[in-house]
């Protein structure tokens, strides 16, 4: 049975004091996920904003074991700690892997394709901020179109965002699902879920990020909601291949009523140069996006 709001552990794994940005919408989530997976977790982190949060060698601002590896290695160490724990009995431990889209749509598919493949018994968690924003907000493949970055050669970014979920779908893993902080309890259904369930589970976060997306701080929360009421990013699960909407996705789904995109883009720095015909792509992009999820609920 879903966890509900009096039933959330109370416990903090994620202290007073870390290093991320004002506003920073990893910080949210990252502190439900933790609360999720409680102490018999350990995390590998490639480098990423998530290295800059738990702190400089040696003081930390996080309470469970954490592995820091590279960039492509993610899900490579992740394997390797399944396998060390596998061979000293302990199989009530979860490791978690926790990347950004950097580290998860690039640099680090390989080793995460290869993992998903064998079916290796871990979490793979992408906290996607869409931008390799601990660097300086360079693009990346999760970058959406008509975004600036600081290295879109021709002012903003042409393509659409790689569709992550369909290729770890195609993985035919056990257990895919979207998150977001602006619904911390669905953030944290989903986890307690993951933790549960065996093989590879990938959990994707939209993140929002102030500073590299162009937008106040206070309005983070905000934001994220914004990208479910437009479409922007979907609620969903799939166990087992069954698809199905949740949260605030499944009544927009059932109702109808998504805003437009404009509504979203409209608050961000990094669209201030998008053209009429990127926005009027991106729109078409969401819809057939939507259309798809649709077919899948319905069977």
């Amino acid at each position: 049975m879903p966890e509900n709001l009096f039933k959330v552990n109370k416990e903090e794994y994620m202290l007073p004091g870390n290093r991320s940005c004002q506003g920073c919408g990893l910080s949210l989530a990252y502190r439900y996920a933790l609360k999720a997976l409680r102490e018999n977790t350990i995390l590998t982190v490639p480098a990423s904003c998530l290295t800059v949060l738990h702190g400089l060698y040696p003081t930390t601002s996080v309470t469970i074991p954490c592995l820091n590896c590279t960039f492509a290695s993610t899900a490579a160490s992740a394997a390797g700690l399944v396998a060390g724990l596998a061979a000293t009995g302990r199989t009530d431990t979860t490791v978690v892997a926790f990347a950004g889209d950097g580290g998860t749509y690039d640099i680090g598919i390989q080793a995460l394709s290869g993992a998903a493949e064998r079916g290796t018994d871990f979490i793979f968690v992408c906290y996607d901020n869409e931008g390799y924003m601990n660097t300086g907000t360079q693009r990346s493949s999760a970058t959406p179109m008509g975004a600036i970055t600081t290295t879109t050669p021709i002012l903003t970014k042409e393509q659409n965002k790689k569709d992550m979920l369909k290729i770890m779908e195609a993985h035919d893993i056990a257990y895919i699902a979207t998150t977001t902080p602006a619904y911390p309890i669905d953030l944290y259904d989903k986890f307690v879920k993951a933790k549960r369930i065996k093989g590879t589970r990938y959990m994707q976060i939209h993140v929002p990020c102030p500073p590299g997306w162009g937008y106040p701080p206070r309005d983070t929360v905000k934001m994220a909601r914004l990208a479910i009421e437009t479409g922007v990013f979907v609620l969903f699960e799939m166990e087992n291949g069954k698809f199905r909407f949740t949260g605030r996705s499944k009544s927009l789904a059932e109702k109808g009523n998504r805003l437009p995109l404009i509504n979203y883009i409209e608050r961000q720095d990094r669209f201030k140069k998008i053209s009429d015909e990127q926005l009027h792509s991106m729109q078409k992009f969401i819809d057939n996006k939507w259309n798809e999820y649709q077919k899948k609920a319905e069977g």
